[in-house]
């Protein structure tokens, strides 16, 4: 699969090395094109360029941006004119305020529903905000031999797109519905984040563990 990202950061560089190792070809995009590069010779990736040439490449676009620059990024990618129309847009970010460890949102929207309402024509689903870069580095992703469930939203096709890119992880992808739901994910990386900030190892997550058949 061919995936372009939007940003250069951290999760980008997790996720996406793990994507390249995997098989797929990523491109990785930034504002800055020496960061871009550095960050794409260290995974591998199939090559770097801006923001706009890497939602141009990807049939599947990584959105890994800091909350205060969701327009501006999606913005510089072109999405407003329609850059992501008819591709899955992966939103991977957190939306806390971590002067109070509070939910922002936009207009009663989560950072997920905002971003789809910018990127005029896409398909946004939420994945891997609930937990840090160095989980995803991890290989497989799992906790004493169980697989990590990773919760993911949005629309049905959008989402079968996106579950194998979560197993290839070695996680197992859990389906909670329409993209509505972004907003209950972005209230639980409130507390995620909090844990972090607040003491907690960089690996620590939640993890649903089924009940065993009686």
């Amino acid at each position: 699969m061919k995936i372009g990202t939007i940003g250069a950061g951290r999760m980008v560089e997790a996720l996406g090395g793990r994507w390249v190792r995997a098989g797929h070809e990523v491109m990785i995009g930034a504002r800055n094109p020496q960061s871009a590069k550095e960050v794409a010779d260290r995974i591998g990736a199939a090559g770097s360029g801006s923001l706009s040439e890497a939602a141009e490449f990807g049939d599947v676009v990584l959105f890994g941006v800091k909350k205060d620059a969701v327009e501006s990024a999606l913005e510089a990618a072109g999405a407003r004119e329609g850059s992501l129309s008819g591709k899955v847009v992966i939103d991977c970010g957190n939306a806390v305020n971590t002067a109070d460890f509070s939910l922002m949102t936009w207009e009663g929207k989560s950072f997920a529903e905002h971003a789809e309402a910018i990127a005029t024509g896409s398909r946004v689903v939420k994945a891997f905000n609930l937990a840090a870069y160095t989980v995803w580095e991890l290989d497989p992703v799992s906790y004493d031999g169980r697989p990590l469930a990773v919760p993911f939203c949005g629309e049905d096709a959008a989402k079968k797109l996106v579950e194998p890119l979560i197993t290839d992880l070695g996680a197992s992808a859990l389906d909670i519905g329409d993209l509505r739901q972004a907003r209950h994910l972005e209230a639980m990386g409130v507390v995620i984040v909090k844990m972090l900030f607040t003491g907690h190892g960089l690996n620590s997550v939640f993890q649903f563990i089924e009940a065993a058949p009686a």
